[in-house]
This record gives structure tokens, sequence and C-alpha cells, in this order.
């Protein structure tokens, strides 16, 4: 069982983001970067599912950016992974162009599973899985928080509304993994001292124009500030008005 899952390098979810005299970008000096967190559970996922056959398999992380994408990489593998590709190209926000740079480079791939997280935590667009599938041919099932694999299908639970349903789907095919059971690991020493040796592929990627183009950020406006009505039982009647006559919150 070969598994291919593909990470994408982005800020830290808890660092303090800061719009740059541009307006049109962050201030990079002194954010910490890190594997986009859904990208985490698809890695946890695959690693999973290798033990789960006591090592029969070979778990490969792939992402398109910059030299510095390599970090990210070597963090799935002190986590467990096998084997990582750096294709070096520009990241943008047009997802067809991240998508196509990819699906070129899985053609041909013969790997059974083909993850993603389901989507990343900096855009937010949640499209490039379900489009290397369809220009890769294979079949996706998006929101996926666990699956087993029973030959060559894959049973998927997606959680819905009220429930969750189950979805069979023929391999080779596309998961894109969202949150669930799949607690990502830390990474221990034994395994950080064994990515350092595993190997890490660098090559071009074939990457097109972006046709989506960023036109400025803004932070949200600041919160107004709360007020007292009252203190005890007594303010409760006039709260209440507010709640209805002002904020029509009820």
């Amino acid at each position: 069982m070969d598994v291919i899952v593909c990470i994408k390098r982005v800020p830290d979810t808890e660092a303090r983001i800061r719009i740059d005299g541009s307006g049109s970008s962050i201030e990079s000096s002194g954010i910490k970067y890190d594997m986009s967190p859904y990208d985490a559970f698809a890695v946890e996922a695959a690693i999973r599912l290798k033990e789960s056959l006591q090592g029969d398999g070979d778990v490969s992380v792939l992402t398109l950016g910059d030299s510095s994408s390599g970090e990210t990489l070597r963090k799935a593998l002190a986590m467990g992974a096998d084997r990582a590709v750096l294709l070096n190209g520009q990241v943008s926000l047009d997802g067809l162009a991240t998508a196509k740079a990819l699906a070129a480079e899985l053609e041909g791939s013969e790997a059974d599973l083909f993850l993603f997280g389901i989507k990343a935590a900096d855009d937010d667009q949640q499209q490039v899985g379900q489009m290397v599938s369809v220009l890769s041919g294979r079949p996706c099932v998006s929101g996926v928080s666990s699956f087993e694999i029973d030959g060559h299908t894959a049973r998927c639970k997606r959680e819905v509304e009220g429930g969750s349903e189950i979805v069979e789907v023929d391999l080779p095919a596309v998961l894109c993994i969202t949150k669930g059971s799949n607690e990502p690991r830390l990474p221990a020493l034994k395994g950080i001292m064994a990515a350092k040796k595993k190997p890490l592929e660098e090559r071009p990627a074939q990457v097109s124009g972006s046709r989506v183009r960023l036109i400025g950020l803004s932070t949200p406006p600041p919160r107004a500030e709360g007020r007292i009505v009252g203190e005890g039982p007594d303010a409760v009647p006039e709260l209440v008005r507010i709640l209805r006559e002002d904020a029509h919150a009820i």
C-alpha cells in the first residue's frame, strides 16, 4: 500500500499576523511556519495506515514551494513518512495552477492513495485536492474524518449534519482529510534523527501563471467597548431590553 500525501507550508496558526507596508502581504519576519494542520491529519492517517499493515507500504510527502518548504517536509519525515519530494516553484492563490503542478508530478504514479488536507490554513480555499482528482482522472472523496482499506476499496467516513455517512471508492483514489481521529503525533527524537537520513528530492515544478491576484489585506474592525448596565438581578430587565431592542439578538 503506497500513499502520497500532498502538504503545504503555512504560517503557524498561533502566530500573530501583521500586514506589511504594501497592504497586500503579511510581515514575514519573526513568523514561524509549519505544516498546515489539515495536512498534518493526512500525514498521520497515512502513517497509521502503514503501521496497521505492519509496515507493508510506503508513505511519501510532496509539496510545492521554495527551499524553505524543506523544513516542513523534514517534519513529515520525522513523524514517520519514508521519503519526500519538493517541487520548487512559486505558490500563488490560484488553486488550479497548484493543482496542475501537483498533477503533473503525480502523472503515472502507481500509488494506491493520494491524501490532501481538506484545505490549507492560509488561503482556506478547499479545492486543490479535488482539482488534482479531476486532472488525474482519479475518484475523490472530500471531508473524510477516517477511512479503512478493504482490498482495492477505501471505506470513508464523513461527518454530516446530524450524523455521519459512509462512502466507498475504488483505488487508486484521492481523499481530502479533515479533523477526526487522526491527531498528529509529535516527532520523537529518534524520528527527528532518522529524518535527516531519509531521501528528500528537489526538482523544478511545472507551474503555470497565476490568474488570481491579491488586491489587499485588512484587519478586522476593533470591537466596540462593552458597557455595564447594572449589577445583580436588578440589571436583568435592562439587559434583556438592550438585547431585544438595540442588538436585536433575541
